[in-house]
């Protein structure tokens, strides 16, 4: 059983909308986008610190639309854009059917079933990590799919703009399996999911 690991980079108060250009996300009229680009120095450092198990992504339609559009232009020597261009994809919509991004397929059926059975399949090995997606972490927050979260929280507060945890049907125990802090101050944090 692979796991699903859940991966964001975060203001302080949680925000993890438009972390990329101003014109990512600009949904509620956010004018921040383009706020993680002073940190892009701490997210590789964080990054290159974390294992990398990773055997599948997983993405939301809107992350996905975006990622397909920058990362299969990105050079070979870049470590990411290589995992990202070379390992499969998945994409949970119900809109697409074909997918200009080498390796990518879409979820199939209702989504519980299909990432349960995403998870069971292959050999066991790795992780399925989803990248960004808020709308759709916050479905698998809802229905306890998630069995890790890493999140790379950045020293700023936003204050405004859509925040990666929102209501849950119950509480989520957590327990901190690594901890680390990059020069530029951002705080790299991994947990578990408990389940009783």
């Amino acid at each position: 059983m692979r796991n699903l690991v859940i991966v964001e980079f975060l203001s302080v108060d949680g925000v993890m909308q438009g972390l990329g250009s101003p014109d990512e996300d600009t949904d509620g009229g956010f004018t921040h986008g383009g706020w993680g680009a002073p940190y892009a120095a701490a997210i590789h450092e964080a990054v290159a610190e974390q294992p990398n198990n990773t055997s599948a992504f997983l993405f939301g339609r809107r992350t996905y639309e975006k990622m397909a559009a920058f990362w299969p232009t990105q050079p070979e020597t870049n470590p990411m854009a290589v995992q990202l261009n070379t390992t499969p994809k998945y994409v949970a919509t119900a809109t697409m059917s074909t997918f200009s991004w080498q390796q990518t397929q879409a979820l199939h059926g209702e989504l519980t079933e299909a990432v349960a059975k995403l998870k069971a399949d292959g050999d066991g090995d790795g992780d399925i990590v989803v990248l960004g997606s808020g709308q759709l972490v916050q479905q698998l927050m809802h229905h306890d799919l998630v069995d890790q979260l890493r999140l790379f929280v950045h020293p700023l507060l936003l204050g405004t703009g859509k925040r990666l945890f929102r209501e849950l049907p119950d509480p989520r125990r957590l327990t901190l399996i690594s901890s680390a802090t990059t020069s530029l101050g951002t705080a790299a944090l991994t947990y578990d999911v408990l389940r009783d």
